[in-house]
């Protein structure tokens, strides 16, 4: 595993976080980081949005949502958006990111952190099963939500 860290998003990284190069077919399961910011803005005590650098190099990018208040209980620790660069993919930056966010989460006294995501054979689905989250309930437009117990 590379010597990944995870930094605030910026405006000195967001173009970084923004250029990152996805696998053919990836891009119809990614919204673009610069959204995180705005949304972030919108609701800055709960977003959680971070650049995955590696050598001074943004290879990924990781936004969550936390939110103890929530009406909605699988939104209250959330893992809501994370892109990884292409030539990064299968070299732990995910993998990396999602621990962090984990801590992150217990730190907060939270006990789980959930994700949701479209299914399809390029999706992420496999990734998170391999991070150790579980399927448990679909949303009303189909997507997988998918908890891990922290």
């Amino acid at each position: 595993m590379g010597n990944f860290t995870l930094e605030e998003l910026s405006a000195s990284n967001a173009v970084a976080a923004n250029s990152l190069t996805l696998k053919p077919g990836q891009e119809q399961f990614i919204v673009p980081p610069s959204y995180a910011i705005t949304e972030g803005d919108m609701n800055p005590t709960t977003a959680w949005p971070r650049v995955i650098v590696e050598d001074d190099v943004v290879v990924g990018f990781v936004r969550a949502n936390f939110d103890a208040e929530n009406t909605h209980e699988e939104f209250r620790s959330c893992l809501w958006r994370i892109n990884v660069a292409a030539d990064a993919q299968g070299k732990g930056v995910g993998a990396f990111a999602v621990r962090g966010l984990a801590l992150e989460a217990r730190s907060r006294g939270f006990e789980r952190l959930t994700v949701l995501w479209e299914p399809g054979d390029t999706g992420p689905g496999t990734f998170f099963s391999h991070m150790g989250f579980r399927e448990f309930g679909h949303t009303q437009y189909g997507e997988i939500i998918g908890e891990m117990k922290l």
